[in-house]
């Protein structure tokens, strides 16, 4: 199954020229649309319904800069515009269409994929330890390659012959007072970015069915357009409440549904031999061989629907409680910060403290700490997580060696003067909790095209996002109810369903996983460039690994799968820079 991809033309490969751009090559099985009047030229690559007239329409809004206009229409697409003056390029709001650019000679270089932009690519080990252990959201515009620079989601890239690139903000989102003022726009929009898909095919299409409320809500949104294979996976450490839920929905939807049963070669960090690993580290790659056995059955369907990033835009953290305190309203944050924690049988304090120390601080005063903490001296593992956030020094942070702590330090400093990150708590989070989940989608690509598998994310298209960030993020919270916006915005959906509160993970599996592999994943961790070149200290992180692999240190979990799976990308990448001095 092809990959799309753009580039500006500048680098050595096979692609087709898109009519009134001569020098920006695509894919040859990239789907396009374009529409030229003079030197105004507009082109749609990837997957979207707009139509010619509707590109036409769009012409004036090109030839006077209006760019954010080209990125309204459904489904999920790259936008190549120019009136001669300028070019303008820019992906999607969650980035799975990305953008990168860099610099040669006196122009730039951009490309859909960091390999086509003709350029040696060197890891950058201080900012793949920073994103490892303080978050990857502080640096949005960096990639994991020295002098390649990607297009931040929500934005685009401006072009002009003699000028340095801009970025430009498309994210346009036109907000509500409420809930309910918003749900149904944002329920139409996922019904036509799932629909719209589904009708296009004319056959059955594949669709991920979990038993959450997410992938549930897409096969049934999927089942009222056409013909749904779903698939679910199981095995010995599986919910029985999640299979459950997806069984229900099936014979609710009258879904065809496989549940394919995994075994120990299936558990995650296994890294089977022929895995396949491309521009960047992804979370995925731990759950290849998982994905192998459940997606086997829908292999070669025209496409397959997936609930990602369901959980960014149906709910929000307690970052929106943080906004309310930065807004002037303490008494309510504490109103609803203790009826939370009443309903969850927690202590309000902790949780307290952690928000108003947050507002106080502030994004920018929040890194300057972060990095006078690293500073100073070791940093000790965290226990227990309480509250949000702008940047938790948690248990990875306690793996950096002294050089790692330093160089981890200046890159904080650096991210807490970028001007284009939003100041406003919930704002901050929403945006960088969607480019993440935009990465994992983008960094899966590889996989879905070894496995045969097309995969698609309603829930991360352009309008749908907008539409559901619109609705205040306070009102996407609930305290009572799981995800309000969901039952708002589809009504139809049973009342099983949406009245559901439990989540599954894959916790069980990670902790198994990291057993039955211990030994593997160690030397994976010892031999990696990142201890190495002096950033990471091995020791400290075996001592975690030793003590996650018996399910005692559960909250580590996450910081150890995302070093997992970086060593192991780094083994892949032809060039780690020289030998360390």
């Amino acid at each position: 199954m092809e990959q799309e991809w753009l580039t500006g033309g500048t680098a050595a490969v096979d692609g087709a020229v898109i009519e009134g751009l001569g020098d920006l090559l695509r894919a040859p099985g990239a789907r396009v649309r374009a529409a030229c009047e003079g030197p105004v030229v507009l082109a749609v690559v990837g997957d979207c319904p707009v139509t010619e007239e509707e590109l036409r329409a769009a012409l004036p809004a090109v030839r006077v800069g209006r760019w954010a206009e080209l990125t309204r229409w459904p489904g999920s697409y790259w936008v190549v515009a120019d009136n001669g003056r300028q070019r303008f390029v820019c992906g999607d709001l969650a980035g799975i269409r990305a953008v990168y650019y860099t610099q040669r000679g006196e122009g730039t270089a951009w490309a859909s994929q960091s390999r086509l932009l003709d350029r040696p690519l060197v890891p950058d080990l201080p900012m793949l330890a920073a994103r490892l252990t303080v978050g990857e959201h502080h640096w949005p515009h960096r990639t994991p390659y020295e002098q390649i620079r990607m297009v931040p989601g929500g934005f685009g890239l401006l072009l002009a012959p003699g000028a340095r690139p801009q970025l430009v903000d498309v994210t346009g989102v036109d907000p509500v007072d409420e809930l309910r003022e918003g749900a149904a726009r944002f329920g139409q929009a996922l019904t036509d970015a799932v629909q719209h898909r589904v009708r296009a095919t004319g056959g059955a299409v594949g669709a991920d069915l979990s038993g959450g409320l997410d992938s549930s809500a897409a096969v049934v949104l999927a089942a009222d357009g056409g013909t749904v294979h779903a698939v679910t996976y199981t095995d010995g450490y599986t919910s029985g409440e999640d299979m459950a839920f997806a069984a229900r929905i099936a014979e609710h939807t009258g879904a065809r549904h496989t549940v394919a049963t995994g075994g120990d070669e299936q558990l995650p960090f296994g890294f089977p031999a022929g895995q396949p690993s491309e521009a960047e580290p992804v979370l995925e790659a731990a759950m290849y061989a998982m994905d192998a056995v459940y997606l086997h059955p829908v292999q070669g369907l025209p496409l397959h629907l997936t609930g990602h990033g369901g959980d960014i835009v149906l709910d929000a953290s307690s970052s929106c409680w943080v906004r309310l305190l930065q807004d002037g309203h303490r008494r309510e944050a504490h109103r609803q910060v203790a009826e939370f924690a009443r309903l969850r049988n927690t202590a309000p304090g902790p949780y307290w403290k952690a928000l108003k120390h947050a507002a106080d601080l502030g994004r920018s005063g929040a890194l300057e700490r972060a990095a006078e903490v690293l500073e100073r001296g070791p940093v000790m593992p965290q226990t227990a997580v309480a509250g949000w956030s702008w940047c938790r020094l948690g248990t990875g942070a306690s793996w950096l060696t002294a050089d790692g702590r330093h160089q981890v330090a200046a890159l904080l400093r650096q991210a807490a003067h970028d001007q284009q990150q939003p100041e406003q708590a919930d704002e901050f989070d929403q945006w960088a909790a969607l480019r993440s989940v935009g990465a994992s989608a983008r960094g899966w690509a590889p996989y879905g095209h070894a496995l045969g598998v097309r995969p698609v994310y309603p829930y991360l298209d352009n309008q749908v996002v907008r539409a559901a960030f619109a609705v205040p993020a306070l009102a996407r919270r609930g305290l009572v109810a799981y995800k309000p916006l969901l039952r708002a915005a589809l009504p139809q959906l049973p009342d099983w369903l949406t009245s559901r509160r439990s989540k599954g993970s894959f916790t069980a599996q990670r902790i198994a996983g990291l057993a039955r592999h211990r030994a593997r994943l160690d030397e994976l961790v010892h031999t990696s460039p990142l201890v190495a070149f002096g950033l990471i200290d091995p020791t400290a992180v075996g001592t975690v690994l030793a003590q996650a692999a018996r399910g005692q240190s559960a909250t580590a979990i996450a910081d150890l799968h995302q070093l997992l799976v970086t060593c192991w990308w780094l083994t892949g990448q032809p060039t780690v820079l020289g030998a360390p001095c």
